[in-house]
């Protein structure tokens, strides 16, 4: 018997995946827009990667002295000395720390765990394509950092209609910690027309009366989002002023469809892959995509112009 889940909260789709019904998975996807799983991903990995990313914003000190890494507390003041011209890459620390992130072997690791690979072969009957543009979003309270407005990843990524972003925190992040909320159904609209904004990507989806139905949910270690690349979503505005929330945004694809080039570059553009690479200690998963028959496609740059929406 499937558990419901309470009104606009995130339906867990573990017991679906479980038993292997990707038939059942779909419908729910088209009636949803997007499916949530309930300790997809074991802690172990996570923790991995939330540990080595919280070194790297201890050594800049934005982190509060004595703070142990569980609750991500910030050093709010030192926090806010950050300068916005340094922070283009729009993941809440600098362009330079954001970088030596980056360069994290198993940050680039996690997104290969089998747990999720086979969660899309069933999902697209082929293949998958994990991109390597992999993105940490490490949100500081920054006081000039809005929450990531409300978008649609295909304006943004581009290639093929069909690829699906994976999203999931590194560590607890309850909704009032600024967790993810998607708009139910919004897949179904296609492509929609986008207005210039502040914030991570700097674009939003124009909405229309009556598109307000937004689900959201509190997320634990382990739990994972995904949703088709046309759902709308967006960050919660957090509500904790002094916490760190880390998380990943990870996208995947049927191999056998087109890619834009730049889901195959380093989501720091600054740095080559050589330089990520550098001091890893294995070689499994460098350049894997160059083993692959890979289809490019052509970026469209307009896409990302703003326009009008027609309600």
């Amino acid at each position: 018997m499937i558990q419901e889940a309470p009104p606009n909260r995130y339906i867990d789709s573990m017991p679906l995946l479980e038993t292997g019904d990707f038939k059942a998975l779909w419908k729910r996807v088209h009636e949803e827009g997007y499916l949530f799983f309930r300790q997809l991903l074991p802690k172990e990995p996570i923790f991995e990667v939330r540990q080595k990313i919280l070194e790297v914003v201890d050594h800049y000190g934005w982190l509060k002295a004595n703070d142990e890494g569980l609750d991500n507390l910030a050093d709010v003041e030192t926090v806010n000395q950050m300068n916005l011209e340094d922070m283009k890459y729009g993941v809440g620390v600098t362009d330079e720390a954001y970088e030596t992130i980056q360069k994290i072997e198993a940050f680039h690791r996690l997104p290969h765990h089998p747990n999720i690979l086979n969660l899309y072969r069933g999902l697209f009957d082929d293949e998958v394509l994990p991109h390597a543009r992999h993105i940490a979003r490490v949100v500081t309270p920054h006081q000039s950092i809005p929450p990531t407005p409300q978008h649609q990843d295909y304006p943004l990524i581009q290639g093929s209609k069909n690829f699906w972003t994976c999203w999931f925190p590194l560590g607890d992040c309850p909704r009032e910690m600024g967790s993810l909320t998607v708009l139910r159904k919004s897949q179904h609209s296609g492509y929609i027309p986008v207005s210039r904004v502040q914030g991570a990507g700097e674009i939003a989806a124009q909405l229309c009366p009556g598109e307000d139905t937004w689900i959201e949910g509190d997320f634990e270690a382990g739990d994972v989002l995904t949703f088709p690349c046309f759902t709308v979503h967006k960050a919660l505005k957090s509500q904790y002023p002094e916490r760190i929330r880390l998380s990943l945004d990870l996208r995947y694809q049927p191999l056998s469809e087109e890619v834009e080039r730049r889901s195959i570059e380093p989501h720091a553009y600054q740095i080559g892959w050589s330089d990520i690479y550098k001091d890893w200690s294995d070689d499994r998963y460098q350049y894997y995509w160059e083993k692959l028959p890979l289809k490019m496609g052509d970026w469209d740059d307009t896409l990302v112009q703003p326009s009008r929406r027609i309600c």
